[in-house]
């Protein structure tokens, strides 16, 4: 267990306190037993770190480049849908709090705050999510939108052609509460949390249809498996997310940590490869760059400080994490993120 000192368990507890039993639910709930959540952050626990001594470490340097954008650090922000539920001010507070946080946000396509109101001049960059739709008329709308708002990127979900059996938020909440809606899909859009927009169908010839249909770099979100990383490279695809979708789709599969060194050798640093899940601590992200990771993205931890404390509560889960990240570097003799590899971890 955590140990309970720790301040991002305190912001989970106190985001606990303060959600309705109904949105932590939803947050929190996962596919069937709920191993595979559990797994996402154990088994980074379980990768012991190897310090060096004697290096100088007077100037550490989190920022790297994903795609083109020139960020602090490697840590981002996941697409999580609905964030009305956490917060009356939702995405806005998200995207506030990214902006003095210094990261890269992706806006879910399932966002309770339309792609409109959050764009607009002056606008901090940010990547917008999409799950291919059963209309593809609606699909390349949404495209269109997000281009036309400023997103920096497309990142398109892969893992989830049916839902998942998420029993604890099936039994919490069946229906979106009143007040809350997915801003950017029809008045008319299935009210369910999942399941009613997504496409069975979906091959990677519709994948390769959308990516070459837009003029924004396409990230491919939910792969585990390594020859799907080879397929998303042939596809077209500008990087791929090593990830089970917070283990809500399919209990039982693999923690992303397990899956990303075998991704990242078949990708061998042709396109980026980020990674999802599980990740609670700056050493966490370490040991995700040691294991072939570009960059990470967080999901659950900055919504427990959008529901704390809003736009500021999401600022301060990613300088809670890029602080211990910066601290784990410099304990492990690399100041800098291109000198983080396997040789951190003690095997």
């Amino acid at each position: 267990m955590p140990h309970p000192t720790h301040p991002l368990d305190r912001t989970r507890d106190a985001a606990h306190h303060r959600m309705p039993p109904s949105a932590w639910a939803y947050l929190m709930g996962a596919a069937v037993d709920e191993h595979t959540a559990r797994w996402n952050t154990t088994r980074y626990a379980e990768l012991p770190l190897l310090p060096r001594v004697c290096v100088d470490v007077s100037d550490v340097d989190t920022s790297c480049t994903l795609l083109g954008t020139r960020l602090n650090h490697p840590i981002l922000l996941a697409p999580v849908a609905l964030q009305r539920l956490f917060h009356a001010d939702g995405e806005h507070a998200t995207l506030a709090g990214a902006a003095t946080g210094g990261t890269l946000p992706v806006i879910s396509m399932e966002s309770s705050v339309s792609l409109r109101d959050l764009s607009g001049a002056g606008s901090p960059p940010f990547w917008f999510h999409l799950y291919v739709q059963r209309d593809r008329g609606l699909t390349r709308e949404l495209i269109a939108r997000a281009e036309d708002a400023g997103a920096e990127a497309l990142v398109l979900t892969l893992d989830t052609p049916v839902a998942g059996h998420r029993y604890r938020q099936q039994a919490a909440m069946t229906h979106l509460p009143d007040g809350v809606r997915r801003a950017n899909l029809p008045d008319d859009a299935d009210p369910r949390l999942a399941g009613g927009c997504l496409d069975p169908s979906v091959t990677w010839t519709d994948i390769e249809q959308l990516a070459s249909a837009t003029r924004l770099p396409v990230v491919g979100k939910g792969v585990l498996h390594p020859d799907d990383a080879l397929r998303a490279c042939a596809a077209g695809l500008a990087a791929v997310v090593v990830s089970n979708h917070g283990g809500r789709n399919l209990d039982t599969a693999a923690a992303t940590v397990d899956q990303l060194p075998a991704v990242a050798e078949a990708v061998a640093g042709r396109i980026p490869v980020l990674v999802d899940g599980g990740i609670r601590r700056g050493t966490d992200v370490l040991k995700a760059i040691a294991l072939g990771a570009t960059s990470v993205l967080i999901g659950r931890p900055y919504m427990w400080g959008l529901a704390t404390d809003g736009a500021d509560g999401v600022r301060a889960v990613v300088d809670l994490l890029r602080d211990e990240l910066a601290t784990a570097m410099a304990l492990c003799g690399t100041p800098r993120l291109e000198l983080i590899d396997e040789r951190v971890l003690a095997r």
